[in-house]
């Protein structure tokens, strides 16, 4: 057997994890010739909720995000992470949208994306991945893990059977919720590396305090990578810590074979960085530490976080027990969604409402009647008929991809924001999110010509000289 890799996930999942996606561009860029000197199979960058924490939150143009790590990581695989036919986003786009997406990922230096569907979906992955190859990336399906009584090894195997017939190049299980228990990985992996071709990655979250666990058996089935975070970035809902992995699999046959050194010096790097983020707020406590709980109820953390939210502006706390009992029955009557972006939302609003009107579905968000509907696509089980009926009210559900009514409308969004436009990338900007990507571009407009884009007049392309 050959060494194990690692993708490293500190510039992506792990900050989004711990402090909702808010590492900086410049709080990168001193770390990473060295992060590029470790030997990572790759660094993940980019994808996920970066895009959207750039433009709303950082006042950051993401693409210039990745041109610049992609400057200072010469040698390393940069990794991005997709929703489908969701993109980065939380709606499916036109197949126009999602194939000039992933050209430009490419082309400004994502070597890996990894493509996942909240519902395993098949059928909203295959434009991305075949996008992908077609720009020479490297396609990885991903397989989302979850327990429910539909969620067993061979669903699994033939989720990922149908991900290498489309083209994967690899497999990644994802378990975002930190539910893969050390044993079942063992299990899942050798099932897998039976029945597939291509190579095994694992990726799960610390949440429930197994995942390092986790890994060592999913190592010895036969995984070929796992997603680890440098230390003080690490554990709690982010990954498990990359050094320990690397210290524990040092004179064995899966050694990776990473300079413990270099790694340390990484580490030093982010302690810095992680005590600025506790002493802002930014990190907190809550998130770094270990809950069981979550093997129970199943919630991913930041789906934990949102269903505190929305009972705080309801002022409905002491319904929070109540509220997580309820995600499984709505999550048994949706079908057993994975939860996951968007799924995960959409489940957990739901529950909230059925406990806070007291009456279960009286209220239902546009969303859950999307997902009912089959706007999302097919669900892992069938959804049962009264709740169709509840919830559709006689409105036919849609058996077809959900992409295919989407008629193309790159050209639709780049005539609506034309005014704007600096950059090719700046049309995918607005789709995936028009109204912060608008007000980004005003921002950059005023940074840049030192003007006020309120008093631009842009029919007739004038501005006030005082």
């Amino acid at each position: 057997m050959g060494k194990v890799k690692i993708t490293e996930t500190v510039l992506r999942d792990a900050h989004q994890s711990l402090i909702a996606t808010r590492m900086s561009i410049e709080e990168m860029l001193p770390i990473i010739e060295k992060l590029d000197k470790v030997g990572y199979y790759s660094l993940e960058a980019w994808g996920g909720a970066t895009f959207d924490a750039c433009l709303r939150f950082l006042n950051e143009d993401p693409w210039e995000r990745l041109r610049k790590i992609r400057d200072k990581a010469k040698n390393t695989k940069l990794q991005m992470l997709l929703r489908g036919q969701n993109l980065l986003g939380y709606k499916h786009y036109a197949d126009d949208v999602v194939e000039y997406f992933v050209q430009k990922a490419v082309a400004n230096g994502i070597d890996i994306i990894r493509i996942f569907d909240a519902l395993n979906d098949t059928r909203n992955l295959e434009t991305a991945m075949k996008a992908c190859k077609k720009e020479g990336g490297h396609a990885q399906g991903a397989v989302c893990y979850t327990i429910s009584p539909v969620h067993d090894l061979d669903h699994f195997v033939k989720v990922a059977k149908r991900l290498v017939d489309a083209g994967a190049d690899s497999i990644c299980i994802k378990d975002m919720a930190g539910l893969l228990l050390p044993y079942t990985a063992y299990e899942l992996v050798k099932a897998l590396k039976e029945n597939v071709k291509v190579p095994i990655q694992v990726h799960t979250h610390y949440t429930s305090g197994v995942a390092s666990m986790t890994y060592l058996k999913a190592i010895e089935a036969g995984a070929d990578v796992v997603d680890c975070a440098i230390s003080p970035l690490a554990m709690g809902t982010s990954q498990p810590p990359t050094e320990p992995l690397v210290a524990t699999l040092q004179g064995t046959e899966y050694d990776t074979g990473y300079d413990l050194n270099l790694l340390t010096e990484i580490a030093d790097y982010f302690r810095k960085l992680r005590q600025e983020y506790l002493d802002k707020g930014l990190l907190d406590a809550k998130v770094t530490g270990v809950d069981v709980n979550a093997l129970k109820y199943q919630v991913p953390g930041g789906m934990l976080s949102n269903l505190v939210s929305q009972l705080k502006q309801a002022g409905r706390e002491d319904k929070f027990d109540e509220v997580l009992q309820e995600v499984p029955r709505v999550r048994e009557d949706f079908g057993y969604p994975p939860l996951v972006t968007p799924t995960s939302q959409i489940v957990g609003t739901q529950a909230v409402m059925n406990v806070i009107t007291g009456e279960r579905y009286k209220m239902v968000p546009k969303e859950s009647k999307a997902l009912v509907k089959g706007e999302y696509g097919r669900t892992p089980a069938p959804i049962p008929e009264e709740i169709t009926k509840m919830i559709l009210k006689g409105e036919e559900p849609i058996t077809c991809r959900p992409a295919d009514l989407i008629e193309p409308e790159l050209d639709k969004i780049r005539s609506e924001i034309k005014e704007y436009l600096e950059q090719d990338e700046d049309v995918l900007s607005y789709a995936l999110f028009p109204q912060v990507a608008k007000k980004y571009f005003e921002f950059r407009q005023a940074q840049k010509y030192k003007i006020d884009s309120d008093l631009v007049d842009y029919e007739n392309k004038t501005y006030p000289v005082v």
